[in-house]
């Protein structure tokens, strides 16, 4: 099996990201099969405790006795927002997985697109991340770009990298917050202590989130977010910093709000980028999802 390390795995101890790739696997046992050599990092042997780094390229045997794993196709409805011959844009579910892991390998956007456009998908990120240049948070919903061939992955990827384009998002934080027009410039890495979360660290890679509240409830604020950088958990992290959390974050420490829903209230509304290989500028934007409707229905109900 091979798999490529992205932003999210960037920090992780090599066994630590296997034994959470395949839960119920002894950490000895993953431990043992690095060190007889199973298990390479791009190309090349390292110890259990070697950290991994966004780009490499893993490779290892099944760790457990079962047979390959392999993602199939899945009629599930699936929005396509915008498309030409070399890319897409889809409206992701809140709820759903970007793309599978050894552990989840149905219900995934990867499935959905692998039904509806074939083989018509890069595999530069291999065969779990078929089409996927970038990710939102299972819970985050909205506008996701999808290369439908390696030469507009490369593309796109490079469009990323270098914050050639737009994305921007609606949430709802918790509490007043105190800034009509706030930006928000702090570095950000893994936890120290808690791996599966990210944090603001002064040894962190540079981020910055730019704020403007668009409506106050008090209670909550409804904002829109230019996120200029893209790490992993950006927005929930640098919110969570500044003390106004995204309304219903538990893991970024927002807690249970009144209005129920599955976690954080956040949707990637707006993106605007160049066409591959064109001049010409796409722009696309949503409506408020259901999550987000709700809660803004929910706290405007309660001012009138």
């Amino acid at each position: 099996m091979e798999l490529l390390a992205d932003e999210t795995n960037e920090g992780l101890r090599l066994d630590a990201y296997l034994a959470e790739l395949y839960d119920g696997v002894s950490r000895s046992k993953v431990q043992n099969a690095i060190k007889t050599g199973k298990v390479t990092v791009n190309g090349g042997e390292k110890k259990p405790s070697y950290v991994l780094k966004e780009g490499d390229r893993i490779e290892f045997e099944s760790l457990v006795e079962d047979k390959l794993l392999k993602i199939e196709p899945e009629n599930i409805s699936l929005e396509v927002v915008w498309e030409d011959e070399n890319m897409a844009v889809v409206n992701k579910p809140s709820g759903m997985l970007t793309h599978p892991t050894p552990l989840e390998t149905s219900g995934t956007l990867v499935n959905a697109l692998l039904f509806k456009f074939g083989e018509n998908l890069s595999d530069l990120n291999g065969e779990f991340r078929r089409g996927i240049v970038h990710r939102l948070d299972r819970n985050t919903s909205g506008l996701l770009m999808i290369a439908k061939n390696n030469k507009t992955h490369e593309y796109l990827a490079d469009m990323i990298r270098e914050h050639n384009l737009t994305k921007k998002y609606h949430a709802v934080l918790k509490g007043d917050y105190p800034r009509d027009l706030d930006i928000i410039e702090e570095p950000i890495s893994r936890h120290k202590n808690q791996p599966h979360k990210m944090a603001v660290n002064p040894d962190g890679k540079p981020s910055r989130t730019e704020l403007k509240v668009l409506e106050r409830f008090g209670e909550a604020t409804y904002v829109e977010l230019n996120l200029v950088t893209g790490r992993t958990h950006q927005i929930r992290v640098h919110t969570s910093y500044k003390k106004h959390p995204v309304y219903n974050d538990t893991l970024y420490g927002a807690g249970v709000g009144k209005v129920k829903t599955d976690e954080q209230v956040l949707q990637s509304f707006y993106l605007r980028f160049a066409k591959p290989f064109s001049a010409e500028i796409i722009e696309l934007s949503l409506g408020p999802d259901k999550k987000l409707a709700k809660v803004l229905t929910y706290f405007r109900n309660r001012r009138v």
